[in-house]
Formats: C-alpha cells, structure tokens, sequence
C-alpha cells in the first residue's frame, strides 16, 4: 500500500502504512497517543474529536484519546485489529481523510514520552548464545546453569527506572570487589562503575493480562502481547558481579533502562514470523505447558536488531557510529509465547503495560553479540573506534544507539526505530 503522507512511502523508512506503531508525544504541553506515519505522527486524539473513529466500540474510541497506552493495551485483539484497519483506510492513499492535515504532527516538533504506565517489569536471558558466552567467562568448562534448557529464566526489574530513549544516563556508583584491582584487599570499595555495558534487548508490552491464580495457556498468549519495543538494559558488571551472589542482579541495573518510543503491534510483525529457534538433537523438548504447534512454527519473529557507538569526539569530528553488533530475534532460544506462559504458569498476574525484556539479544558469529562483556571477553579484548579511541566498557560521552527492522523478500520493511542514551557522569553524594 502508498499513503497520502508523502514521507511514509520512502524506501527504508521505519514507518510505512503497512507498519502504524503506537507511541505516546508530548506538544504544547498536551500528551496524547499517537501512530507514526513516515515522519509524522497521527494524533488519535484529535481523529477522535473529528469523529474518525466513531465506528469504532466506545472503549476503543475513549482509550485513543488518553494520554498513555495502557487503556488500549487492555482492550484485547477484538478492538486493536478494528482500529488498526481504520487508521489504515485514514492514512491511505485516495482516502478521503487526507484533508485532515490537522491530523499530523512532524516527529521533530513532539517529545516523546513512555508510551505506557509500566506497572511491572520482568528481565529475560533467552539468548542461548548470550548465556553460553557469559557462562564461558565464569565457568569455562560449565557455562550454563542445570536449568536453562527447561525453563525460561528471569529476575524483576525495576520500572521506575524506564526512561524514554535519548534520557542521559548517569554513570552509577555502587559497591565492587576485584581483586585484579584491588590485590591484597579484603573490603571491597564504594565509586563510579568502571564496567559500564548495554545490553541490546527486545521488550514485549503486555495486553490484558490476568488475574491472580489464573495461568495464561500458551495458546491464549497471542492474545495478550500487544507489541514490541527496543530496550537498553544498561548494566553495572562490576556492581553486578560483586552484588549477584545469591539472588542476582540489584543496583547494577535499577539505575536505568532505556526503551523505544514506538510500540510495534504484533498484527504488523505477521509477516515475519518464522519457526521457533531449532533445538540442537539431545537438548530436552518444552515441557507440555510451553509448547504448541502454532508457537513452535510461527513463535520466532525475524527481527534484525542493530548496536551503534559514537563517542563524544566521534561526535565533534563528525564521525558516523560505529555499528558493534547486528543479531537477530530469531535466535532467541525461548519465543514471546513461552516467556508470557511461564511467567503466568505459577498464578502471577500480569497487567496491561507491563514490560517484557527478552534478555541480550545475541548470535551464533562475534559481531552478533549484544553487549560489551561478550564482545570484550569481560574487558580482554578492546573495540577500536575510527577515532583510534578503545573500549573495554563505556566511558563518558558515549553514546549506544539501538536499531531494529524487518524485512524479506514479498514484504515492506517496517523498522521499530531507535533507542539511544549517551553516559554522563554521575554523583556519589549518598553519604
């Protein structure tokens, strides 16, 4: 399909009409929901006040015209694939909606902000591959855990920390204990992080949700995911391995995550869907409750997920990012589905716009490794920037920028957009 709006028949824009995420922009002082469109945004709330989507149900049409996503998310695929058709006919080509240029804000003159009211957020390692590459770090001989083949594994993030991409993140000050560091030394030390890391992640907003004690089927999953995200995971490692031992991550990640400001639905990812990750012969099959036929063909989505750096005198000297890695979501070892179903399968009760991150999204081949730890080898091996610049992990002024897409042949790429921060650095008054 063409759209009236110009800009979104580009060839590789992230946003054509065969893609309408949803986002939440801030102008004039007013939020609203809006749907990118090339490089305009569709404002819901005004098609709502010029009656738009009067067809559509009454909850539908209140939930366009609130300033967060969280009413939509709850409304379920019955109302989402209605709206999603009429925004569709309003965007296209010969519509005759297109006199409404009332209707469009450009992307530049908006702020964007959280697109939901993250009530919960849950932090996956689903990449086989990240998790044998970490492992072999720590445990050479022995990297994964006894469970990891059976069971999705996960901890609970913090979601007061989500902050929209382009929020500075301040470098975080925590406890660290290393011994190459500091020899001889029995205390470990209070300061900055010195092993700042991303992690390149894939977030899944939950739709309706359940309710206490009532497990989601993984046939019924679908039906509760409304989209996906890009989300950093940023990540003290130095806090992290000195914090973890024995029930895992803390302060090393609470101080920020960063998340896209669009909101793929998952009606506009159908056409990239592929089989779930292949199993190698002699790894266990899913447990009963984590399999189905439909998720075993169609539960891995062909995602292509990009990490870019520009230091502060990359910046200066005009100098293109560095792409670091390009991985795909394909290469997840568990799908959207089992991820949802597990977290549900002891009663656990999940909302509408409560957040999924998949866990680093990494890759059979070096350059498809999600975050520094892996590509450094814990700080062994350096990245060298054009500048002449290295990196073991990230300094100030560094700036990561997420990028995801996709595209095959037959199909219209629709990109997710970007995700970016740039470091800053932080304050130690806590005393």
């Amino acid at each position: 399909m063409t759209s009236w709006v110009e800009s979104a028949n580009i060839p590789q824009t992230d946003f054509p009409i065969e893609n309408l995420p949803y986002g939440v922009f801030e102008r004039d002082g007013v939020v609203s929901i809006g749907v990118a469109i090339g490089e305009q945004i569709l404002d819901l709330r005004a098609c709502s006040a010029a009656g738009l989507l009067d067809e559509l149900s009454a909850e539908t049409v209140v939930a366009c015209a609130s300033d967060s996503l969280n009413a939509l998310m709850a409304l379920g695929p019955d109302h989402w694939a209605p709206l999603r058709r009429r925004i569709t006919e309003v965007l296209e080509a010969g519509s005759p909606d297109a006199q409404h240029l009332a209707l469009l804000v450009s992307q530049v003159d908006t702020v964007m902000r959280v697109p939901a009211v993250v009530g919960d957020y849950t932090d996956f390692f689903s990449s086989l591959y990240h998790a044998t590459n970490v492992g072999r770090l720590f445990r050479p001989d022995d990297p994964l855990s006894p469970n990891y083949k059976h069971v999705p594994i996960g901890y609970h993030g913090r979601a007061s920390s989500i902050v929209i991409g382009g929020t500075p993140i301040r470098r975080p000050a925590g406890q660290t204990k290393d011994q190459a560091k500091d020899p001889g030394s029995s205390m470990p030390r209070f300061g900055p992080s010195r092993a700042l890391d991303y992690e390149m992640e894939v977030g899944v907003f939950v739709g309706p949700g359940n309710a206490l004690g009532e497990p989601i089927p993984i046939r019924q999953a679908k039906s509760h995911i409304f989209g996906l995200c890009l989300v950093n995971d940023w990540s003290a490692r130095d806090i992290q391995a000195w914090e973890s031992q024995p029930l895992g991550p803390f302060l090393s990640k609470s101080f920020a995550t960063s998340i896209s400001p669009w909101v793929v639905p998952m009606e506009a990812l159908e056409p990239f869907r592929v089989p779930a990750f292949q199993r190698a012969e002699g790894d266990p099959a899913p447990l009963p409750y984590l399999s189905s036929p439909d998720d075993q063909q169609r539960g891995g989505i062909d995602l292509t997920v990009e990490v870019h750096l520009a230091s502060k005198k990359m910046r200066e000297a005009g100098v293109d990012p560095l792409r670091l890695s390009r991985g795909n979501f394909r290469d997840q070892y568990w799908t959207v589905a089992q991820l949802l179903t597990h977290h549900t399968s002891n009663g656990c009760n999940l909302r509408p716009g409560d957040l999924f991150g998949s866990g680093t999204v990494s890759g059979p081949v070096n350059d498809a490794r999600g975050c520094l730890l892996e590509l450094t080898r814990r700080g062994a091996e350096l990245v060298r920037l054009p500048t002449g610049e290295e990196r073991k992990f990230l300094e100030d002024g560094d700036r990561i920028i997420l990028r995801g897409y996709c595209e095959r042949e037959g199909a219209i790429r629709i990109g997710l957009g970007e995700c970016s921060g740039t470091i800053i650095s932080g304050g130690m008054n806590c005393e």
